[in-house]
């Protein structure tokens, strides 16, 4: 029995080896998995590195991981001591087999705290890992951490002194922001709504990207194709959502500065500055108030995708869930035209989610007097509060409750599908019974 014990040990240090040296000859490996192997066939090691993916011969894993995976145990428990290297490659090993063993993370975050580790390398142990293990909440949560530390950079002097930690510039930010991006959707693609990984996309968006316009609308652009291939993702479609909401509770200076895409006004994702010029043309106050107008541009063209999708894949519930919501936006949105009142959007940082007061509805809509700006300044004498109001002034909402009982009709008796039919029935009663009709 030692001596089996000690072959297995033996064995271990080496694939343990194997797997270091592998990420030596080759840093941009970007995929792993498990080879299926039952035994080992030849005298070799069970590490294949091919191009740029890294895979495990199966046969091995039963003998690899128990044996990481007690050895660190065994450090926490300070029964035995491994040096700063020895750690660093043993939880490597294990938490591209178990990405899910909380202890071998905490262990990696003592080490980048230390100066030992640079945190980069974790975004990228990170990301092989969510090639196999997409779904994997500890990987997420860890990866929020380590982007935090570039955001709070000035609570780690340590690492900052060992030159670990990089300086949190725009550009180094935006850079982020992308590289987060194309993370999320290449692990949505991998699981079927993948939640850990769109709300991951959301804190993002939140804490990197500061809720930058340009950034809201490219993810609302670059999303619409992914969400036409996966028509039954309820998480693609909610975080189409999140970013609707955002866009459509965004301030009039923001407006001015993004949406009315004013040459030379656009900042970087992790900077978004406020206008600070009081001396704005009417024309481009104009523009902005036509932005804000029932007639959004960006919710017709979610509406006019929502339809196409309806008609080219019937039978999916999640398309009818996402309608209800665009209708609602828009309701919301001509409700606030109406009437003196802004919306009121808090956003939990902590899970990526709008809070609301009220339960079931997108906005809450708290009544204020609507603000005039500058009415007391002589540079804007001829800028009155009247003028204000009649450019804000609802329009015609196209998106009418007509509109929607025409193309409810239309799926009725054109489609053939029965839960076509039964979604566009339900999507009926709920529009009867939210708008009291």
């Amino acid at each position: 029995m030692a001596e089996s014990l000690e072959e297995v040990a033996v064995l271990v240090q080496r694939v343990v080896k194997d797997i270091n040296n592998a990420f030596k000859r080759n840093p941009h490996i970007d995929e792993i998995g498990l080879i299926p192997c039952p035994e080992a066939r030849y005298n070799r090691s069970p590490i294949v590195l091919v191009e740029n993916k890294l895979g495990v011969e199966s046969w091995c894993v039963k003998f690899l991981l128990p044996y990481v995976h007690n050895k660190l145990l065994h450090y926490r428990q300070r029964k035995q001591w491994l040096n700063k290297e020895e750690l660093i490659d043993i939880t490597c090993t294990l938490l591209l087999l178990n990405p899910d063993f909380t202890t071998a993370w905490n262990v990696r975050k003592e080490l980048i705290l230390s100066g030992t580790l640079n945190p980069v390398k974790d975004l990228h142990l990170g990301k092989l890992a969510l090639t196999k293990f997409p779904k994997s909440p500890e990987t997420w949560i860890h990866r929020r951490w380590v982007l935090q530390q570039f955001i709070q950079e000035k609570s780690l002097p340590t690492v900052v002194t060992k030159g670990n930690l990089e300086t949190a510039s725009p550009e180094r930010t935006q850079q982020l922001v992308k590289e987060e991006m194309d993370v999320c959707c290449e692990a949505a693609g991998r699981y079927p709504s993948n939640y850990n990984a769109w709300s991951h996309r959301i804190w993002v968006l939140q804490n990197l990207a500061k809720l930058n316009n340009k950034v809201l609308l490219d993810e609302l652009s670059s999303t619409k194709h992914w969400v036409s291939m996966h028509v039954s993702d309820h998480s693609g479609f909610h975080y189409r959502q999140f970013l609707l909401k955002s866009l459509m509770g965004r301030t009039g200076t923001d407006c001015t500065v993004q949406v009315c895409n004013q040459p030379g006004n656009q900042q970087a994702p992790s900077l978004p500055e406020e206008e600070d010029d009081d001396d704005d043309d009417d024309d481009a106050e104009t523009a902005c108030a036509e932005q804000q107008q029932p007639n959004h541009p960006l919710l017709l063209k979610e509406l006019e995708l929502c339809t196409d999708l309806i008609n080219t894949f019937p039978g999916h519930e999640t398309l009818w869930c996402h309608r209800r919501h665009v209708f609602c936006l828009q309701h919301h949105l001509k409700n606030k035209l109406q009437l003196p009142s802004v919306w009121s959007m808090t956003v939990d940082s902590s899970d990526g989610t709008l809070n609301n007061t009220h339960s079931g509805v997108a906005f809450d809509l708290v009544t204020q007097a609507m603000d005039i700006d500058g009415l007391n300044e002589a540079r804007k004498q001829g800028y009155t509060q009247e003028t204000k109001r009649l450019k804000r002034a609802p329009m015609q909402d196209s998106v009418s409750l007509e509109a929607e009982y025409r193309f409810i009709d239309h799926v009725l008796s054109t489609c053939r599908e029965v839960e076509q039919a039964r979604f566009a029935g339900a999507y009926k009663k709920w529009l009867v019974s939210f708008l009291g009709q």
